[in-house]
């Protein structure tokens, strides 16, 4: 792989090759994705979706929306920290095509500002309710009627790859979905392969998929503009990583580690004692204690040590990232940039105290057990409406239910699998309210 393919400023539908130095520097291509997809709909949506507590009603726990903030601020320092070092050993990228260090902290903040978008609400528990509505619920009977790896994709829904549709997928007037450059969407795919063959490895992108069959051909055409490193044969789709999905991942790593873990103590979960316990080594290079010791709230203290302990995770993924260059090109590197990571032992304490206090609190498992049955009525309650039985004859509530969701347009002739991936999908763009407000109608609680 190599960088000028890499920071391809190509879009779905172009026709001619864009060139970096032919660029208006006032609004460059790369700026212009972050900007699509802020505007975008399903961005908007994030406001509604649980990161730690799904419903939470206090002030200061994160949603989706402001973790994917943080997570695209957090990226543009990483791209741009490494982009600096990378000019400096590439200079052609420069001085011939006109790259500049901004250019990859764009990309990589675009990529990170967008990472949570198709992710449905409750967070990963709506992800398995989807999934498992497929592989052990009443989707079950859809099986026979669809291929192995359309089946998967249904059975193992994936976030990932559900974003990835939510960017690139043409709609009626709307080809190409919001048209993000090539590089943002190599940097924003994580796990560039399709569901099957599945076949773990040490491979981390291997670990999920990252696009659905409806999805495959363009995103071949993406890796192939990119020059992604081919890592299948025959028709089954796999690449290596974009590099910058290495750090697209790094971003989120830091957030999601530090900031939950920060959540959680504003929310009583976590004692307060343990933070500077649990940080002390990612910041004692940098804390003043007498600043820290003059702080006179939990909050100040905490926002405190969340941001030098951010900074020492941004310098050490530069590092590492750099470190692992050439591997990372060849498509040799199979690891995220923190398991390499001289703080792997404090990252891991973090994360095992996150999850026992706060992502298995009482709090969490019960309203994601509420989420989870929503979404499976939600799930039945649309198959049943669009994709009835041949036994079943169409009743007065299943024609009601299609007018009540416009935006659920399945049109005529679509394949069963189009069809379901559309129910899918559409449910998986519901803010965690609206499901809460939808189940509550479909079941006649709510006028």
């Amino acid at each position: 792989m190599n960088w000028e393919q890499l920071l391809s400023l190509k879009r779905y539908g172009d026709t001619h090759k864009r060139l970096r130095k032919e660029q208006n520097e006032t609004r460059l291509g790369f700026e212009v994705d972050y900007d699509r997809i802020i505007f975008s709909s399903a961005f908007r949506s994030l406001q509604d979706k649980t990161q730690v507590i799904p419903l939470s009603k206090t002030d200061f726990v994160h949603t989706r929306l402001t973790h994917s903030l943080e997570v695209s601020v957090v990226g543009r320092s990483l791209g741009r920290l490494a982009g600096q070092k990378i000019l400096e050993k590439h200079p052609h990228l420069s001085t011939i095509h006109g790259y500049q260090m901004n250019d990859f902290g764009a990309i990589v903040a675009a990529a990170s500002l967008a990472h949570d978008i198709g992710n449905p609400p409750f967070g990963h528990s709506g992800e398995k309710a989807i999934g498992e509505y497929f592989s052990h619920g009443n989707g079950q009977r859809f099986k026979k009627q669809l291929t192995a790896t359309e089946f998967q994709d249904l059975a193992k829904f994936e976030g990932n790859a559900n974003g990835f549709k939510i960017l690139t997928e043409n709609r009626p007037g709307i080809d190409g979905g919001i048209r993000l450059s090539y590089a943002t969407l190599g940097a924003f795919t994580k796990y560039p392969k399709e569901s099957l063959p599945h076949k773990p490895s040490i491979n981390i992108g291997d670990k999920k998929f990252g696009f659905f069959q409806s999805e495959k051909e363009i995103f071949r055409e993406v890796a192939e503009e990119l020059g992604l490193s081919q890592t299948r044969k025959g028709d089954n789709v796999g690449f290596s990583r974009h590099p910058l999905a290495f750090l697209v991942e790094a971003a989120d790593d830091i957030c999601y580690t530090i900031i939950d873990f920060e959540d959680g103590i504003n929310l009583g979960l976590i004692d307060e004692e343990y933070a500077l316990e649990y940080l002390i080594k990612l910041v004692k290079n940098s804390i003043n204690t007498s600043k820290y010791n003059s702080l006179t709230n939990t909050a100040d203290r905490l926002s405190y040590l969340r941001a030098l302990a951010i900074n020492t995770l941004i310098t050490e993924a530069v590092e590492i990232f750099l470190k692992n260059e050439e591997a990372i090109l060849a498509g040799e590197f199979h690891k995220s940039l923190f398991d390499n990571s001289s703080f792997e032992a404090q990252i891991k304490d973090i994360i095992k105290i996150s999850v026992e206090r706060i992502y298995q609190s009482e709090e969490v498992i019960g309203k994601e057990i509420a989420g989870y049955k929503m979404l499976t009525h939600l799930l039945d309650t649309y198959t049943h409406a669009f994709l009835p039985e041949e036994s079943d004859s169409e009743s007065n509530f299943h024609k009601l239910v299609k007018r009540s969701v416009p935006k659920l347009n399945i049109a005529e002739g679509q394949s069963v699998y189009e069809s379901l991936l559309q129910i899918c999908s559409y449910t998986a763009s519901l803010t965690d309210g609206f499901t809460v407000a939808s189940f509550e109608k479909y079941k006649g609680f709510r006028i």
